[in-house]
C-alpha cells in the first residue's frame, strides 16, 4: 500500500466514525454527496451536446468582449456548471480557436453566472418542497438515459442531474432542520474580523474539498435558512467559495497547454481580486445590499436572498473593475508566462482536457498536423538538397532550377524515427481516443488520412533519393536535366505549401485554398513526363538508355505521389473545418440566377421536343 493513500484512508475512517455517531450529520453529508453527484450527471448531460450548440455559440459570441461576458454568464446559468464552461473555453483557447482576451471575457461572465444558483436556491429551493419534483425528474431521466439516441440520452442525464440536485438540497435542508432541534450551531458563530477571516478560510476549504463553489453556496444558503450559521458568517463563506474555486481552476488547467494555464491564471487573478474587494469594502457592500433589497422588495430579515444579492454584487463589481484592464492583463500573462520548449516527441496543441470537447480537439489535432507538415517539409527539402530557408523565401521556378552547389545524402530513416514518427504516433493515438459522431467523425477520418498522406510522402522521398543523388551528378545531361526538373517542381510545391501553411496558421480567412491547390495540381499533371510524352521522346531519340528510362519513370512516379499526397494533406489541414464546411456548402448551393438559367434551359429543351414531335 502506498503511503500517499494513508491520509485518504484516515479521512475516510474519521468520516465514517462521525457518520455513525450522528445520524443527522449523515443526512447532511448524504445530501451533499447526492447534490455533487447530481452536478456530475448534469454536466455529463450537457457534455453530450458539446461538439454542437455550446461550441457554435462560443465561437460566434466571443468576437467582442461584452459578448464573451454574456456568453459566460448565460451558459453558466443554463448549465449550472461553471466548470463545464471553463473546460470548453480552455479547450478552445488551447486549440487556437479563441484569443486569450476572449477567453478571459467568458471566464469573467461565468463567475457572474454562478450567482444564479444562489438566487434559485434562496428564492425557490428553500421555500418549496423540491423533493416532490425530484422523483418525476429522476424517473423520466433514467428512462431517457437507456435510450440509444445520443440527444435523448443527453436529455435524460440533464433531467436526472436536476433530480439529484433537488434531492440533495432536500436532504441538506432536512439535516440542518434536524440539527436546529437538537444543536444550535449558531452559538458557535464567530463575529468581527476574526470570524470574517475564519469563515472565508472555511469557504475556501469546503470549495476545494467539494471541487464546486456552487455546492458550497447551496450548503451555505441551506444552513443559513435553518439558522445554523449567522448572516455575516454566510457572507464570509460566499467570499471564501469564490476564492476557493481558483484552486479547482488551477487543477483543471494542469493538463492544458500554455494558453489554458494563462486563462487559469487570469481566473485566479480575477477571483482573488474580487474576494479582496469584497473583504475590504464589506461594510459598503452590506449598505448596498440593504439599499437594493429595499428597491427589490426583499424583506430585511430575508437573509438568504440578501446573501444571493451580496454574491452577485461583489462579482459584478469585480467585472466592472477588471474589464478595463483586460488588455493589460493579457500582455502581463503573455509576458510572464512563456511556453517551455516542446520536445520532438510531445504535442503542442492537443491535450487530455480536450478529449471531452470534440470540436476543439479536432482543431488542435489539425494544428498538430501543421507542425508535422513543417517537419516533413524540412526533411523532404533536405532530400531534394534545398535549404529550408531557401524554400521559405520569395522564389521562382528559375531560381529553384539552379543545380545545387553541394549534394548531400540524408539518412531519411533516422530523421523519420527522431523527428516525425513520435509526433505522428501521438496524433494517431489521440484520434483513436477521441469520441466523435456525425460530421465530426468524418473530420477525424480526414485528419487520419492526411497524417498518412504526409507519411507516404516522406517514404516516397526516401525512395526518390536513391536514384536522384547519382543522377544529379551524371554525365548524361538529358538525364540530369530531368532529375533537376523533378527536384525543381517538388521544391516549388514545397515553397507554395509552406507559404499557404503560414497563412493558415495565422488564421487568414481569405485563403482561397481550393483555387491555389487546383493550380498546383495542374502544374503537377503538366510536368508528368510519362503522360505528356516526354519520356517516349527521350527513349526514341536515344538520349537516355532503357535502364535509365526505367529508373526515371519510377522516380517520376515517386515525385508524382509525393506531390499528390502533399496536396491531399493540404486540402484536409490548411483550413479550419468550419471554413471547409462553408466552402463545400457554397459550392453545392446554386445562386438564384443559376437556378433560373437551368430552368430556362429545361423549358427550352422541352419546347423543342414538343415542336419536333408529330
Amino acid at each position: 500500500m502506498r503511503f500517499r493513500q494513508l491520509p485518504l484512508i484516515f479521512a475516510m475512517a474519521l468520516l465514517g466514525w462521525a457518520l455513525l455517531a450522528s445520524p443527522t450529520l449523515t443526512e447532511i453529508a448524504a445530501g451533499i454527496a447526492i447534490f455533487l453527484f447530481g452536478m456530475l450527471i448534469l454536466e455529463q448531460g450537457f457534455r453530450t451536446f458539446t461538439g454542437g450548440v455550446l461550441e457554435n455559440l462560443l465561437k460566434r459570441s466571443t468576437d467582442r468582449l461584452w459578448k464573451g461576458l454574456a456568453f459566460g454568464a448565460l451558459a453558466t446559468t443554463a448549465t449550472q456548471s461553471s466548470s463545464l464552461v471553463s473546460v470548453i473555453t480552455i479547450s478552445f483557447l488551447s486549440a487556437g480557436l479563441l484569443g486569450l482576451g476572449q477567453g478571459i471575457g467568458v471566464i469573467f461572465g461565468a463567475n457572474l453566472g454562478t450567482t444564479s444558483g444562489a438566487w434559485l436556491m434562496a428564492g425557490f429551493g428553500i421555500r418549496v418542497n423540491i423533493s416532490a419534483y425530484a422523483m418525476p425528474l429522476l424517473i423520466f431521466g433514467v428512462l431517457l438515459i437507456f435510450n440509444r439516441s445520443r440527444s435523448l440520452k443527453g436529455a435524460g442525464y440533464v433531467l436526472a442531474g436536476i433530480g439529484f440536485l433537488f434531492l440533495g438540497i432536500h436532504y441538506m435542508k432536512e439535516g440542518f432542520e434536524a440539527y436546529q432541534q437538537g444543536i444550535d450551531l449558531a452559538r458557535y458563530a464567530v463575529g468581527g474580523v476574526p470570524g470574517l477571516f475564519l469563515y472565508i478560510l472555511i469557504g475556501m476549504v469546503a470549495t476545494v474539498v467539494m471541487q464546486s463553489s456552487h455546492a458550497t453556496l447551496i450548503l451555505t444558503i441551506t444552513a443559513l435558512s435553518a439558522g445554523q450559521i449567522g448572516y455575516e458568517n454566510a457572507l464570509a463563506l460566499s467570499i471564501g467559495a469564490n476564492v476557493g474555486t481558483t484552486i479547482t481552476a488551477l487543477i483543471g488547467a494542469g493538463g492544458a497547454n500554455i494558453a489554458g494555464r494563462r486563462l487559469a491564471a487570469a481566473h485566479v487573478i480575477f477571483n482573488v481580486t474580487t474576494g479582496l474587494i469584497a473583504l475590504v469594502f464589506i461594510q459598503a457592500f452590506l449598505g448596498a445590499v440593504d439599499t437594493v433589497s429595499s428597491w427589490l422588495g426583499i424583506a430585511s430579515d430575508n437573509h438568504t436572498l440578501k446573501l444571493a444579492l451580496f454574491h452577485s454584487l461583489f462579482n459584478l463589481t469585480g467585472i466592472v473593475i477588471m474589464v478595463p484592464f483586460v488588455n493589460r492583463l493579457v500582455e502581463l500573462l503573455e509576458t510572464k508566462m512563456q511556453p517551455r520548449p516542446t520536445t520532438l516527441d510531445e504535442p503542442k496543441f492537443i491535450s487530455e482536457t480536450m478529449l471531452e470537447t470534440p470540436a476543439a480537439a479536432l482543431e488542435a489535432t489539425r494544428r498538430e498536423l501543421l507542425r508535422l507538415f513543417r517537419r516533413a517539409f524540412s526533411l523532404i527539402a533536405k532530400v531534394l538538397n534545398y535549404e529550408t530557408g531557401q524554400l521559405r523565401q520569395p522564389t521562382s521556378n528559375a531560381e529553384l532550377a539552379i543545380e545545387p552547389r553541394r549534394i548531400r545524402v540524408v539518412d531519411v530513416d533516422d530523421r523519420y524515427r527522431q523527428q516525425i514518427k513520435p509526433l505522428h504516433g501521438l496524433i494517431l493515438d489521440y484520434l483513436a481516443r477521441l469520441p466523435v459522431q456525425g460530421h465530426r467523425a468524418r473530420q477525424l477520418v480526414m485528419l487520419r488520412v492526411a497524417a498518412q498522406d504526409l507519411i507516404e510522402a516522406v517514404k516516397d522521398a526516401k525512395h526518390l533519393q536513391k536514384n536522384m543523388i547519382p543522377s544529379l551528378t551524371a554525365n548524361n545531361r538529358d538525364l540530369k536535366a530531368e532529375y533537376l526538373a523533378i527536384r525543381c517542381n517538388l521544391g516549388y510545391l514545397l515553397h507554395q505549401l509552406d507559404r499557404m501553411a503560414a497563412r493558415a496558421e495565422a488564421g487568414d480567412e481569405d485563403l482561397d485554398l481550393e483555387l491555389e491547390l487546383a493550380d498546383l495540381d495542374s502544374e503537377i499533371e503538366a510536368g508528368d513526363i510519362v503522360h505528356n510524352g516526354r519520356l517516349d521522346d527521350l527513349i526514341r531519340q536515344g538520349r537516355i538508355s532503357a535502364e535509365q528510362a526505367t529508373s526515371l519513370m519510377n522516380d517520376t512516379a515517386y515525385g508524382y505521389r509525393i506531390a499528390k499526397n502533399l496536396l491531399a494533406m493540404a486540402r484536409a489541414t490548411f483550413l479550419p473545418f468550419e471554413q471547409i464546411d462553408a466552402e463545400l456548402r457554397q459550392a453545392l448551393e446554386l445562386r438564384p440566377d443559376e437556378v433560373r438559367d437551368i430552368l430556362n434551359e429545361i423549358n427550352g429543351a422541352s419546347g423543342r421536343q414538343t415542336g419536333d414531335s408529330p
